[in-house]
């Protein structure tokens, strides 16, 4: 499950677009951070992606990307042209292949490597969709399978892409947009060849009237259609009731949303997903990455927590220019606090097994104020050099890991969570070593 939303620049405060999302996958599914350099290819390379090859372009820019340790492809991404892409896993009436093919993650990738704008990346990814197909096993320990919807966002406009099998339908956003875990297009802008006549042979629609995408294919059956339904109503309510003063905390805020629970909420009490999700007793993945894209015309940047669950984490400036300041090896599914994801693990973990709301209250203040700091002087170097952006940027990454340190040296447990609750967290940390 994940979530993500977009706001055009009639709704941001910025002039341009901003576009946010959670990736929500397994407890020790750890993702890092991937700043991959333009390159040049070739006549007859091929590109590798999670199961199949296929060929490569000739040139693919440079990408900031979002990854499941295990996966080639990326959960969220922001390019050198400031096109950010995010997916979805969706549910259609016809089950997804299990047969190798591409993953949502890898068209993702291969839309950011090869669109200089979101309508290139678009086509990047609904023709490589006819061509490969998308399938193959999406979890981690678990195996899942499910087709994929997309955003895909530039400054000046963004689409929502939707998928089944290799049908494809495609809608222009508005003012601000959001789309979870399931079908969101009504009557398609653009679709692939055959779409409604599939969906009427398949029985799925009486080919009478306007042919309505999501009413037609939507798996009615989906254990979790009643969640992911419920999170997209309320990412599309935020969006909506702030349109027209939405910047990049609105988002980061957006993307921390708990479902309007109060200032005693534990992860234990949630009965159902929310936006910043939380594992437990009846929520199985949580949010383990988060990233917000400011882009404007020449200029864009992302925001990324590279670690798990937004509300405990802070987002930190990534200029695509400048690198990626230092921040340990790439993780894996074992504990290792010399990586980013798993230093904070223990922050987080700390947090969910114990008092969550006394514990968050004694440093939200503080994370909120050094996030505000960090916005204030990224705004100020987006006129500077390279050199002084990445010099801002390491400041940036050092400070949160010396902030993160500190909040987790005063943490002071009180027992606070249930048995139970804390009971699946203990297995999870013993398959990871902690």
């Amino acid at each position: 499950m994940c979530d993500t939303m977009v706001a055009t620049s009639g709704a941001t405060t910025t002039g341009g677009t901003i576009f946010g999302k959670n990736s929500d996958r397994e407890r020790n599914e750890a993702q890092f951070l991937d700043l991959v350099p333009a390159r040049d290819w070739g006549a007859g390379s091929v590109v590798r992606t999670t199961y199949i090859a296929i060929p490569q372009a000739a040139r693919t820019h440079a990408v900031l990307l979002s990854r499941p340790f295990w996966i080639w492809g990326a959960e969220i991404g922001l390019n050198e042209h400031g096109v950010a892409i995010g997916n979805e896993a969706v549910h259609p009436r016809q089950k997804p292949s299990m047969s190798p093919a591409l993953l949502g993650m890898d068209l993702l990738r291969l839309g950011l490597e090869r669109g200089a704008s979101a309508a290139e990346a678009v086509e990047v990814i609904t023709s490589l969709l006819e061509q490969f197909g998308q399938g193959g096993n999406c979890g981690h320990l678990t195996k899942r399978t499910y087709d994929n919807s997309f955003i895909v966002a530039d400054a000046g406009e963004a689409y929502v892409v939707e998928t089944m099998g290799r049908h494809w339908a495609v809608e222009r956003v508005g003012a601000t947009r959001a789309i979870s875990n399931t079908y969101t297009i009504g009557r398609p802008e653009r679709a692939s060849a055959g779409l409604d006549e599939h969906a009427r042979a398949m029985g799925w629609w009486d080919g009478k009237g306007a042919f309505d995408l999501a009413a037609a294919v939507t798996n009615p059956e989906n254990p979790g259609l009643a969640g992911a339904q419920a999170r997209c109503g309320r990412s599309t309510g935020l969006m909506a009731a702030a349109a027209g003063q939405i910047g990049v905390a609105s988002v980061m805020g957006f993307l921390r949303d708990h479902g309007g629970e109060g200032a005693g909420f534990h992860p234990q009490t949630l009965t159902g997903p929310t936006i910043c999700m939380h594992a437990g007793a009846v929520v199985g993945g949580q949010s383990v990455a988060a990233m917000v894209c400011d882009l404007r015309p020449g200029s864009a940047m992302a925001w990324a927590t590279a670690s798990s669950a937004p509300c405990t984490g802070v987002f930190r400036p990534v200029f695509l220019d400048a690198g990626l300041p230092p921040h340990g090896p790439n993780p894996g599914d074992r504990s290792d606090v010399r990586t980013l994801w798993w230093k904070h693990e223990q922050l987080h973990r700390a947090l969910v097994c114990d008092d969550f709301a006394a514990g968050l209250a004694g440093y939200a203040a503080e994370r909120n104020a050094l996030e505000a700091d960090f916005r204030a002087r990224a705004e100020a170097a987006r006129q500077l050099n390279t050199a002084a952006r990445r010099k801002l940027s390491d400041e940036c990454w050092r400070e949160a890991d010396r902030a993160e340190a500190k909040w987790l040296k005063a943490l002071k447990p009180r027992g606070a969570s249930e048995a139970k609750y804390r009971a699946t967290w203990l297995k999870h940390n013993a398959l990871a070593g902690l």
